[in-house]
């Protein structure tokens, strides 16, 4: 092809580093950040959470999971006194004012302990971040310190009976008294995460029951009560309750922000909760790659260890080759919101800091839905490879296997979550992300493909050319790929084609779709679902492949692990990606079309590689030799 797009290929784009970008056009290695790239001070905060947890929470993990409250709260002060809640607070509140890959780090480290990591990302997220974003210099100065320092501890209150996902559905109602003074709250908050200790709620009530408004609420206010444990599936350690609100008496200067631009808080502190949810997912998939691994080398069965089976192999494979794509977005993701606050320079005003990571709200998307379906499928296989033992609980998997069902539903549904990555990709179009240009781009390259394609049928090898996706960018990555190599799976260069091919695919249906229904595409759910699925696995197979080709370039990959782990998940995303966009062609292609764009489709569904069996074996050996996940942070 054209001269012009491999050097495009090769540099990146324009929007590389742009929220949602990376749908716009090929990004280059050295603009994602990577495990690898950890600074020395950032290894270290990770080592100081690392060992809190095995010093001290993982000795006392049981009295956790009984709900002995009392434990929980000494350890969350005791992880104040070490600077570990404040790490996102600002230095002139008592904080340690670090960035958030920093804060990313420990989320992974604390993700072991189940139970506890959920009470102490209520504390130092949703339910500190809303007063470090939004809140007021009086309320930073009355409550942050506080709250970096463990002496008083954060409670998040939005969800009410009637509203979930429906958050600007809530009844909970704010009016002012009659010498103005204060708001006086009535209503409830139902399924509230540290209720049962916190001293400090930030409350959603409508004032005058129609301004969505935030306010920050004392425990000890008049007419503040909170309802008995709740019993639940999993996470049985953290506090969970009602908290209901008779006539509460809220200080006018304890609002939140602005009346009337509450959804403005919540919609952001969402945002930072899912890109958290997705770190904490990374540190318990490699918790359990090492306790099924480990198992896997102590069960005897049929006279040798159960990890000489090539099925469990597998298993273990395709577990860490998911947590690899996983670990690569979320760094990916951090990196990029951690660059744009730089951008904003030393002292930045916390609703600029909140637009900066707003900007990411679909990256932020991606990450919670993957990481929670990615954490889905690890416990799953773990629980497997324990067999019957899985099912006890006395085996940790049977915790880790109830405690990871809550994800999905955390921070927004996952499908709530799908429709938004449509929803924002089309606001971010709307701000200049040059999306509809490309999806008409694309639309016009390939059409004529898609005639072929249905005159004759077609295999992945055959679009991949046809489209024209050569591994311009590749590089010194393929190079060393191929000199660590295993037959066709030594190089990147076809990963980074079905990425190329993917992408332009995705922006081809995306922009059939936006012809077909226009405004009603909003109501085409089935349809937003696959574009979602599409968006998040070009993310993550990219994401997984531009830590890889950087690894590569750089040197760190001379056992070809990074490269193996990226074409090992690539593999499996491409029938994911190849069935979404099937289903989406099926509903957004008038019918005398469709045959063409469901064989272009179809065509993604393999990668053309060979010997997919012994790259999964090779991987399982690194597991082995690990001990667990093989990549060290």
């Amino acid at each position: 092809m054209s001269t012009v797009r491999d050097e495009t290929q090769a540099a990146g784009n324009a929007w590389e580093k742009a929220g949602a970008g990376f749908i716009v056009g090929p990004v280059s290695p050295e603009a994602v950040k990577t495990p690898e790239d950890l600074t020395d001070e950032q290894r270290e905060i990770g080592r100081l959470a690392e060992e809190f947890v095995e010093r001290e929470v993982r000795p006392v993990q049981e009295e956790i999971e009984a709900q002995n409250l009392d434990v929980t709260v000494r350890l969350l002060k005791r992880m104040g006194e070490l600077g570990l809640l404040g790490i996102e607070v600002p230095e002139a509140y008592g904080g340690l004012g670090l960035d958030k890959l920093s804060a990313a780090l420990v989320t992974e480290k604390l993700a072991v302990t189940g139970s506890f990591a959920v009470s102490v990302g209520a504390h130092t997220g949703i339910g500190s971040l809303p007063i470090v974003f939004f809140g007021n210099e009086d309320q930073r100065r009355r409550y942050l310190p506080d709250l970096a320092s463990g002496r008083r501890l954060a409670a998040y209150a939005l969800t009410e009976p009637g509203s979930g996902s429906d958050a600007l559905g809530a009844q909970t109602t704010a009016r002012l008294s009659e010498d103005g003074r204060h708001y006086l709250l009535r209503g409830q908050k139902q399924w509230i995460t540290n209720s049962g200790f916190a001293d400090v709620f930030v409350v959603y009530a409508k004032v005058d029951g129609e301004k969505f408004t935030a306010f920050i609420v004392d425990r000890d206010r008049p007419g503040l009560s909170v309802g008995p444990e709740v019993h639940k599936m999993g996470i049985k350690g953290s506090s969970t309750r009602m908290v209901f609100f008779d006539d509460t008496p809220v200080p006018v200067e304890n609002v939140l922000g602005e009346i009337g631009r509450g959804h403005v808080i919540a919609f952001n502190i969402l945002n930072i909760g899912r890109l958290k949810l997705g770190a904490g997912c990374v540190g318990s998939c490699k918790e359990l790659i090492g306790i099924a691994a480990r198992y896997a080398a102590e069960r005897r069965q049929f006279g040798r260890p159960i990890l000489d089976f090539p099925l469990i192999q597998e298993k273990l494979a395709r577990m860490a080759a998911r947590t690899y794509a996983l670990e690569s977005m979320s760094y990916r993701t951090y990196g990029l919101i951690d660059e744009r606050l730089a951008q904003l320079g030393e002292v930045v005003e916390g609703r600029e800091a909140a637009r900066a990571i707003e900007e990411f709200a679909l990256e932020c998307s991606a990450m919670k839905v993957f990481g929670s379906e990615a954490l889905d499928y690890v416990v799953d296989e773990a629980v497997q490879i324990h067999g019957g033992y899985g099912y006890m609980q006395e085996f940790a998997v049977e915790r880790a296997y109830r405690d990871a069902r809550i994800h999905r539903i955390f921070e927004g549904t996952n499908e709530i979550n799908r429709m938004l990555i449509v929803q924002t990709l089309m606001r971010r179009a709307m701000k200049g992300l040059p999306v509809l240009q490309a999806a008409a781009d694309a639309l016009k390259r390939l059409a004529p493909l898609s005639r072929t394609a249905a005159e004759r049928g077609v295999s992945a090898a055959w679009y991949l050319d046809a489209a024209g996706h050569e591994s311009a960018g590749d590089g010194a990555a393929g190079g060393a790929g191929a000199a660590a190599g295993e037959g066709a799976a030594g190089s990147l260069a076809p990963v980074r084609a079905w990425v190329g091919a993917a992408r332009e695919l995705a922006l081809a249906v995306a922009g059939q779709a936006a012809q077909l229904f226009g405004a009603e595409l909003e109501n085409e759910q089935e349809v937003l679902r696959a574009l979602a699925d599409m968006a998040i696995e070009l993310y993550a197979v990219e994401s997984a492949l531009l830590r890889a080709e950087k690894a590569a370039r750089s040197g760190r990959d001379e056992e070809g692990l990074h490269r193996r782990l990226a074409t090992a998940y690539a593999q499996e995303a491409a029938r994911r990606v190849a069935e979404a966009a099937a289903e989406a062609v099926t509903a957004a292609v008038r019918a005398e079309y469709r045959a063409g764009w469901r064989a272009l489709a179809e065509s993604l569904a393999l990668l053309p590689l060979d010997d997919w069996v012994e790259l999964r074996r090779s991987i399982a050996r690194d597991v082995r030799a690990a001990g667990g996940y093989p990549l060290r942070v």
